[in-house]
């Protein structure tokens, strides 16, 4: 395969690109405010799942164009706004240079500097590594105004390279990578480039918080990474499961390996689900997203890369084997996936975000950042949601309304449960107001990385609210409850075990939830591993 060729090569996947250009794919990198056809977070989320259920590296080397716009579009600048839309439209490249050498995630460590000269400014200095940082036309880059530095002392600026003198931009070579090997990820140098006024986005000295609330939307898009590595991973189960002999049986006859595919197909699941209600918060309640994308980009790369060992364990030998037909691929997904992780903050920093916002979020108390409609009313399939506007973005969450909801949404479970659910929702409400008890004696923290009791507590909120998007979803859509996955509670049963699991308390029906999953997936069912229809496919 061609995709296969560039991997192996480590070339850029040059004629896919180009194929989802002519599709129209960089039309939903495009807010509609600026006439393109972002209008719901949850579409482009689908689109670029279904490119990685593809192939994880055209993903990330086409998707980094949105990432890259985000700061822009945050910015609610007018001409320049306007003018890179219509670049973005006819498929040029953004890049986005957030980091440095030796700095890491550390945004206030960035020494790139823009100075002011005339009407204009000079930048210098360097960004490392950075997605399509040389086939990229444009880079958003963040660059220290304020010698001192500080919160205050960076702004957002975007480049085009193509403008620059001669002699002022120098590219910095492509760095060999374990996974993502046709991506250009490399770096760029400025070498006191000249810049316009109209490139500054935003405010002087408003460059940090710029940046922190387009992480916010960034986050929830690249986890759609994961979920496609997810679900070419369960193809590739899938197929195994059926073909497979051991002893004279089919491979998918024997208990474990139904229990195993089963566990695989709950954590795509529960990974969908957080990410879904995450698309829609930033619709809804976006004065939350800091948290809710931080506990997003945490959890669901940290879901899917358990399922993909899960699913090695099932592959064996064929999991390493790179000329198995069939089967050959999937060391590349596990290699490609290994990244999503660490774009746009790794597990360790969102978790890092989370646990410092705890003794602000409010556990246990009603939301008072909720615009009145509640959770179970905006997860619902058919529902419209607000208008996206990031300028109602904050950079510190003081509530959670999907977690503080969860005493409300397990009541209205238990009116109709399906077999066992509501014994799973009740030990996950135990769960949690024993979790609100230990985060509310909590005090701020000083300057510094939380402590390990913080992060602890952190890591166990995040399976809270995975549960509580969870029961969610399933209260806000009871005409889906008749279909394969939806069918007796099954995907429910599913990820409130693993849930419950990860809260340390796992329910004794666990094995036989997997199970069901495991066999429900070898069926017509398992064609399309999902809750729910894609926007895209819906008003198709």
């Amino acid at each position: 395969m061609l995709l296969t060729a560039h991997d192996e090569a480590e070339t850029f996947p040059t004629e896919a690109c180009a194929a989802l250009d002519r599709w129209g794919l960089p039309d939903y990198y495009v807010p509609s405010r600026f006439g393109g056809r972002l209008a719901r977070l949850d579409e482009v989320h689908a689109l670029l799942r279904t490119v990685a259920s593809q192939d994880v590296t055209v993903a990330v080397a086409h998707g980094k164009t949105f990432l890259g716009s985000v700061s822009v579009w945050a910015a609610g600048e007018g001409e320049p706004a306007t003018s890179l839309a219509r670049h973005v439209m006819a498929g040029e490249a953004v890049a986005w240079g957030l980091t440095e050498p030796g700095g890491g995630s550390d945004l206030l460590a960035g020494e790139l500097t823009a100075t002011r000269q005339g009407s204009g400014w000079r930048l210098s200095g360097r960004k490392w590594p950075v997605n399509n940082a040389t086939r990229g036309r444009f880079v958003c880059v963040l660059a220290r105004t304020d010698p001192v530095g500080g919160p205050r002392g960076f702004s957002v600026f975007l480049v085009d390279k193509r403008a620059a003198a001669p002699g002022t931009v120098r590219y910095l070579p492509k760095m060999p990578t374990h996974g993502i090997r046709g991506a250009d990820i490399s770096g760029v140098e400025f070498l006191d480039t000249w810049l316009p006024a109209n490139a500054l986005i935003g405010t002087v000295g408003g460059g940090l918080e710029l940046v922190l609330k387009s992480l916010q939307l960034t986050r929830v898009g690249c986890v759609a990474l994961s979920l496609g590595a997810g679900d070419h991973a369960l193809r590739i189960a899938r197929r195994f499961l059926g073909e497979r002999r051991l002893h004279g049986r089919r491979f998918s006859e024997l208990p474990h390996a139904r229990t195993v595919a089963g566990r695989s197909v709950a954590r795509l699941l529960l990974a969908e689900t957080v990410a879904y209600t995450a698309a829609r918060s930033a619709h809804e309640v976006p004065e939350e997203l800091s948290a809710v994308s931080a506990i997003t980009k945490a959890l669901v790369p940290t879901l899917i890369q358990g399922q993909l060992r899960l699913v090695g364990e099932l592959l064996g030998a064929r999991g390493f084997l790179t000329g198995v037909e069939g089967y050959g691929g999937f060391a590349k997904i596990e290699r490609d996936h290994q990244i999503v992780g660490i774009f746009d903050g790794s597990t360790w920093v969102n978790r890092s975000a989370l646990a410092s916002s705890l003794p602000v979020l409010r556990p246990g108390r009603r939301p008072v950042t909720s615009t009145g409609a509640p959770v179970h009313e905006w997860l619902r399939e058919d529902y419209e949601p607000a208008a996206l506007d990031p300028l109602r973005l904050g950079v510190m969450a003081r509530d959670n309304t999907v977690l503080s909801s969860l005493g409300d949404l397990a009541a209205r479970l238990a009116v109709d449960p399906p077999d066992g659910a509501d014994r799973m929702a009740a030990r996950l409400l135990d769960a949690y107001g024993e979790l609100s008890g230990r985060i509310s004696a909590l005090r701020p923290a000083a300057a510094g990385p939380p402590p390990t009791a913080a992060m602890r507590l952190a890591e166990r909120y995040e399976w809270c609210h995975a549960g509580a998007a969870a029961l969610a979803l399933w209260v806000a859509n009871p005409q889906n409850h008749d279909r394969d996955w939806w069918r007796d509670g099954l995907w429910l049963r599913g990820c409130l075990a693993l849930v419950l699991e990860g809260l340390g308390a796992p329910p004794p029906e666990a094995t036989a939830t997997f199970d069901e999953l495991g066999s429900l997936l070898l069926g017509d069912a398992g064609d399309r591993v999902s809750l729910l229809c894609t926007p895209v496919e819906a008003s198709a």
